[in-house]
């Protein structure tokens, strides 16, 4: 495990879903940040888990590439995110496995925890792997929410939201599931999706 990089920069940007925000090192990508109603929470969040700072510098070419995909994916679109730069810089072996399986998935694909355990080499820790996704620092681009419980239920989520955003990002890749558990409910993101 080595120690994270520092971030270098970070940007906030309105996507049709509400305000989104990333932030990166000049390893790759460290944080990304769903959608929520307001600049401000966004920035928050972002400076509260990456400490970044504004570049001095312009943003790299990847960092201006990855906004434009992800506007594209709130608006609907199939894209894939797989050829993202993420620094996962202090995050240990079992999660680094987790996480390179989870990013094989495609737009609209989904899996088990259980099964994602497996394809990752740890057989038998679905919850676990669960956990792992619960830390996720880069949601979208590690697809987390493709991620489904056993017997195909949705599963929490650490979003924003919770499980109500995590049905809501599937069903925008044309998945489709049962309705999240009442504990769950949603909350601001929930009102961006219609």
């Amino acid at each position: 495990m080595h120690a994270p990089h520092a971030p270098i920069g970070h940007a906030v940007f309105e996507t049709v879903l509400g305000f989104m925000g990333i932030a990166w090192s000049e390893a790759g990508l460290t944080r990304l940040c769903l959608p929520q109603r307001s600049r401000d929470a966004v920035e928050r969040r972002l400076l509260r888990h990456a400490a970044a700072e504004q570049p001095a510098q312009p943003e790299p070419q990847w960092v201006t590439e990855l906004i434009a995909s992800i506007k594209a994916y709130a608006a609907g679109e199939d894209v894939n995110f797989s050829g993202v730069p993420v620094d996962l810089s202090g995050v240990d072996e079992f999660r680094l496995a987790i996480y390179d399986a989870a990013r094989k998935l495609a737009f609209g694909e989904t899996t088990t925890y259980g099964e994602l355990a497996k394809r990752a080499g740890h057989a038998g820790l679905a919850r676990e792997t669960g956990a792992a996704l619960g830390a996720n620092p880069v949601p979208l681009v590690i697809p987390c929410h493709r991620i489904l419980a056993a017997g195909g239920k949705i599963g929490g989520f650490s979003a924003p939201g919770g499980s109500a955003t995590k049905e809501k990002m599937l069903a925008m890749e044309g998945v489709r599931v049962g309705p999240p558990p009442a504990a769950q409910g949603s909350f601001g993101f929930y009102v961006f999706l219609y």
